[in-house]
């Protein structure tokens, strides 16, 4: 039941469960300030006051600062995650670059086999970086499919450089393409749990439910309803960076897309010029 209802969660789009969230939080508070009239028949100010007990300011300073403890904690974990999903985009980028270059040492059928392969694959990888989640499998079985075709590839070109030093590091080239594909996947598959952001959602209600006690007067309920709404929207963001897939927060695909124009622009004859003029 709770595995389902965490599924159910991660299908909401982040708008709609920011919305939600902050009118859970807001409802609370307004629950809260509801308990505090029927507790307290006669208010004390009309003010931003803490009420009549001076330990109540205490009271929400210590749970203001453990939650954005908790928020700053957990904001920094996505904010890591994200920098290494953006740092894995230039890293492919650069693999697929140098491999592309040592292709052109290869003899045909290989070079011109190869880099048409490379290029396929690199547009692939730029659209199944911003694919939305119901065109993922299709896309991700083609891209497992250029892996197979690329390491076919290159185990017939092996044959032919086997006996050259040049073998071992166009190995190592290729073999660092299909390493970031992993290294991307898991990277994207990695976030933070559930179950912590579920608490997190639950501690910012509660937290609400508390403000709405405790302040008073008007300009203590909105203040008190800003700062709730800042608390939600820092989850939000949270939230947002730990779905590079479906997420308004992904990674920038910027230099894969200048690595395919570049490809693109250099097809594998434009490496010839020289050796056709020594011909």
């Amino acid at each position: 039941m709770v595995t389902v209802l965490f599924d159910w969660i991660a299908r909401i789009p982040t708008p709609a469960l920011f919305g939600m969230l902050l009118l859970a939080t807001l409802a609370a508070g307004y629950a809260g300030h509801q308990l505090r009239i029927r507790s307290d028949r006669h208010p004390k100010g009309s003010g931003a006051g803490f009420g009549s007990d001076g330990q109540e300011g205490y009271i929400v300073s210590g749970v203001l600062g453990l939650l954005a403890l908790m928020l700053g904690f957990t904001l920094a974990m996505a904010v890591d995650r994200f920098e290494t999903r953006r740092l894995l985009v230039l890293d492919e980028a650069n693999a697929i670059g140098t491999t592309y270059l040592r292709t052109q040492l290869l003899a045909e059928p290989h070079r011109t086999r190869l880099s048409r392969l490379l290029v396929e694959y690199t547009d692939n990888r730029i659209v199944l970086a911003t694919a939305s989640p119901g065109d993922m499998p299709e896309l991700l079985a083609k891209n497992d499919q250029y892996l197979t075709d690329l390491w076919a590839a290159t185990s017939a070109a092996f044959d032919t450089i086997k006996d050259l030093d040049f073998s071992s590091s166009y190995l190592e080239a290729m073999n660092n393409v299909i390493d970031l594909d992993s290294a991307r996947k898991a990277a994207r598959l990695a976030h933070v749990p559930t179950e912590v952001l579920v608490v997190l959602s639950i501690y910012i209600v509660v937290t609400g439910g508390v403000l709405g006690y405790v302040l008073t007067g008007l300009r203590g309920q909105l203040a008190g309803a800003f700062l709730l709404t800042l608390l939600t929207g820092s989850l939000g963001l949270i939230i947002d960076l730990e779905r590079p897939t479906v997420g308004g927060i992904v990674e920038s695909q910027t230099p894969m897309e200048l690595l395919l124009k570049s490809l693109k622009s250099q097809p594998p004859e434009i490496f010839d010029r020289w050796r056709t003029a020594e011909k």
